[in-house]
């Protein structure tokens, strides 16, 4: 989300964020519920739009939300909700977005009250990088002509007693409700989101080649230097990539391998 909408959900996280450190590992049960608020919210386009309207007055828009909420949700949950539907929103969509945002980092907040981030981070790359190169895995995972059921079994056959409770809990829900999304770019974002509670970029190096341990520090203090803020690498070895290396930062792809290069001469040959 950007403009509007991008500083309606940074005001709603500054807001959450006292709440979240209280809650500890309670911000789990927090989790929960705005991630099932978002689910409603992608079921209803009436509501959405009508939580989204800028024709509302801020105060109108919070007060429906808290009506709709007030059975069966948490006050912290209700008083953060009103609080979103307050903001200004660039498109419907948006809001859902935010709240799913929101939800997400409440999970992850649990799962740092007991230092538990760092690895959640690590798992939700991992299951990343285990898919890579296994195709009908991913089909299974991604294709909404698959039961919903059936996919929530596969990854817990995949991940029962292997990884975290959170991180279970995350990759069972990128498969059940993905949002349009694939489950290896949710589980991208997720570990996006992950980095940012740990106020951590996030690199996404790809390599033909095992980095060594010097070439990963020195690759973490160039782009730390670039960026002004820690950096974690998430390094992928693909045996397709010959040489040199793709990062990816956000938006930014910075792309020095063999392939490439090799595509921008054919590039010049061709203009």
């Amino acid at each position: 989300m950007r403009g509007t909408s991008g500083a309606s959900l940074a005001q709603a996280q500054e807001r959450f964020e006292p709440v979240l450190r209280a809650a500890g590992e309670g911000a789990f049960a927090l989790g929960e519920q705005l991630l099932t608020v978002a689910a409603a919210l992608d079921a209803s386009v009436p509501l959405r739009r009508a939580l989204a309207d800028p024709s509302r007055s801020g105060e109108e828009k919070a007060a429906l939300a808290a009506d709709l909420l007030r059975e069966g949700f948490d006050g912290r949950v209700v008083d953060l909700v009103s609080g979103v539907a307050r903001g200004r929103w660039a498109r419907d969509v948006d809001i859902a977005d935010a709240v799913e945002h929101l939800g997400v980092d409440a999970v992850l907040a649990s799962a740092e009250a007991r230092g538990a981030l760092e690895r959640v981070e690590d798992e939700l790359f991992r299951i990343t990088r285990s898919l890579v190169g296994e195709r009908e895995a991913r089909r299974v995972l991604t294709e909404t002509s698959t039961d919903p059921a059936r996919r929530k079994a596969f990854v817990d056959a995949l991940l029962a007693g292997k990884v975290d409770p959170v991180t279970q809990f995350l990759a069972e829900r990128a498969t059940i409700a993905p949002r349009g999304r694939r489950f290896v770019a949710t589980l991208v974002w997720l570990g996006e989101v992950a980095a940012q509670r740990r106020r951590r970029l996030v690199a996404s190096v790809t390599t033909g080649a095992v980095l060594s341990q010097a070439q990963q520090d020195r690759l973490s203090a160039l782009l730390e230097r670039a960026y002004g803020r820690a950096v974690q690498l998430n390094v992928t070895v693909d045996p397709e990539v010959l040489g040199g290396l793709r990062v990816q930062v956000g938006a930014d792809v910075v792309d020095s391998t063999v392939l490439s290069r090799l595509a921008d001469a054919r590039r010049r040959l061709v203009s």
